[in-house]
């Protein structure tokens, strides 16, 4: 049975202390029975999260774009390569806890090599279940990708961000 959000950010903070975890140079996430999924990173792959990062600061530049923020899911802690929240969205994600059982406005996936769409349609799912507006993938052509409910062509939330990363 997957653990409640509360347990899991029980667990999620007791993996942030344990000191033999720290600064591991992976990705990581939990699956829903609480064992650690760790992906490693390549460069290729960073640079993409600092281009997306760079395109929400040029559309979207009245929220935030943190890179790898925790959220708590039925089905694990996921950590979207980049996220995009409004002030009032961070306002009410804190009030959930760490990790925030409420998603930011937008959650974007950077895949890899090892990434299958299969997997990506489970975040997806996963992001909008705890309240994502929009999730964005971004492929190995590093042509983005846009979902509400459905895909769609533009981001409702940044209208004039390109669906390319230069």
């Amino acid at each position: 049975m997957p653990a409640t959000l509360t347990e899991q950010q029980e667990q999620w903070n007791e993996i942030v202390r344990d000191p033999a975890l720290q600064d591991l140079p992976y990705k990581v996430e939990t699956n829903e029975r609480g064992q650690l999924v760790l992906s490693p990173h390549k460069n290729r792959h960073s640079d993409r999260q600092a281009a997306v990062i760079n395109l929400l600061r040029r559309y979207a530049p009245e929220g935030r774009q943190p890179p790898e923020y925790a959220l708590a899911t039925p089905k694990g802690v996921k950590a979207p390569d980049v996220v995009w929240m409004s002030p009032a969205r961070k306002r009410e994600m804190e009030a959930t806890g760490d990790p925030s059982t409420l998603a930011p406005e937008i959650c974007v996936e950077v895949m890899s090599a090892s990434n299958t769409e299969a997997e990506m349609e489970e975040k997806r799912a996963l992001y909008r279940e705890i309240g994502a507006e929009e999730v964005w993938v971004v492929d190995e052509d590093r042509h983005i990708r846009f979902f509400g409910e459905e895909e769609r062509e533009t981001s409702e939330i940044a209208p004039e961000c390109p669906d390319q990363l230069d």
